[in-house]
């Protein structure tokens, strides 16, 4: 199965290119400045001058949907960055050599794996602080294990093939035959995990920032958005569909994608 005759891959490929155009846009205009409080407009429903309507500040909901799309998202692809970067070094390393690393490192990988991911998220934060920069770095660190133990059971695999021995047949160093052999062969089979890793870390970020220790203000986040929103449910039931729809599109988008690819790399 090719994935353009996939219909997952194709739905979640348009929905995500729909996505990070808006958001690309929105890194250069918006139509109000998100931060922009207007106490005559309070809680104003959809209309022509304010298409997804305003906050309970006055603020323009569709301004602050798409400024907190792109800070999500750019959370969530810093996340799996770092997750994806040192999962590669430590899985590959381990799946590769095995022994007394491989057995240390998965044995640690097994006891963080127990734990709940939000929790531990929640620890690392109340011990280095709120904010943007302090919850890429502790959801990035949560991510690790994931990511290594993906890349390490692969590279097991992997390095009994033929093109390995023929590699080290004709000289190539350990190092080389892992990182310019083995870990490009293996790029097919992560990219689900990353769409994967994607997924959760917008979910993750989210509910961060809904708890008031992600993203923090006056900067928008859909997580917060939806904390504020709330209390409004029924006077202004948009506001937390605005942010909640923006949320769902990612996540879809991505999920898709995953499922698409993971059909297909099992079909074939």
């Amino acid at each position: 199965m090719k994935l353009r005759h996939n219909k997952n891959f194709t739905a979640g490929a348009a929905i995500t290119a729909v996505m990070l155009l808006i958001i690309l846009v929105g890194l250069v205009w918006t139509p109000y400045d998100p931060n922009a409080m207007n106490g005559a407009a309070k809680r104003l429903a959809p209309c022509l001058t304010h298409p997804l309507g305003t906050d309970n500040f006055g603020r323009d909901i569709l301004s602050r949907v798409v400024e907190g799309a792109g800070a999500t998202f750019l959370i969530a692809a810093a996340t799996v960055a770092i997750g994806l970067a040192a999962g590669l070094v430590i899985g590959g390393l381990t799946g590769y050599y095995g022994g007394w690393l491989d057995e240390i490192v998965m044995r640690l990988n097994d006891a963080l794996a127990a734990f709940p991911s939000i929790l531990l998220a929640l620890v690392l934060i109340a011990l280095m602080g709120g904010g943007k920069y302090n919850i890429i770095l502790a959801l990035g660190l949560l991510f690790i294990p994931s990511f290594a133990r993906v890349v390490r059971g692969e590279v097991a695999r992997q390095k009994s093939q033929d093109y390995v021995a023929l590699a080290k047949l004709m000289g190539a160093g350990d190092m080389r035959v892992l990182f310019r052999h083995i870990l490009p062969n293996i790029v097919p089979v992560l990219l689900p995990s990353v769409a994967i890793g994607f997924n959760n870390a917008v979910l993750a970020e989210a509910s961060m920032s809904y708890l008031g220790v992600g993203v923090q203000p006056p900067d928008a986040s859909l997580g917060r958005m939806l904390n504020e929103a709330q209390g409004y449910l029924l006077t202004a039931p948009w506001y937390a569909l605005s942010a909640g729809a923006a949320i769902i599109l990612l996540v879809l988008g991505f999920g898709l994608l995953s499922e698409g690819m993971g059909g297909d790399y099992g079909a074939a």
